[in-house]
């Protein structure tokens, strides 16, 4: 069995000219739609894949000395309370604040 000639570039060109001529407009708005589309949507997942790409995380860790007394671990809990019990107090007031402003009671 004989293969088929090739086609050359001319004839490539009429053949398509002449399939492109014989569609008419719907079939053409359609046809843009259905590569739009998906475009789209492939266009929309890279986008969201780029923004979320994590950044650069700091972690930042308190360094003791290992000789440290269990008295001293006790002081410095105590205060770290009593810095958390002042920031939850100075949030409760500004909390307070914004009631009386808003005229919740």
């Amino acid at each position: 069995m004989a293969l088929p000639r090739p086609a050359s570039p001319r004839a490539l060109l009429a053949d398509l000219r002449a399939f492109i001529g014989d569609r008419s407009r719907h079939q053409w708005i359609a046809a843009v739609l259905a590569l739009l589309i998906p475009a789209f949507i492939i266009f929309a997942f890279i986008m969201e894949a780029r923004a979320t790409v994590p950044g650069e995380q700091i972690i930042y860790v308190h360094s003791w000395k290992a000789s440290r007394t269990d008295a001293e671990i006790k002081a410095d809990q105590k205060k770290a309370q009593a810095e958390k019990e002042a920031l939850a107090k100075e949030r409760q007031r500004q909390f307070k604040v914004l009631a009386r402003q808003l005229g919740i009671e």
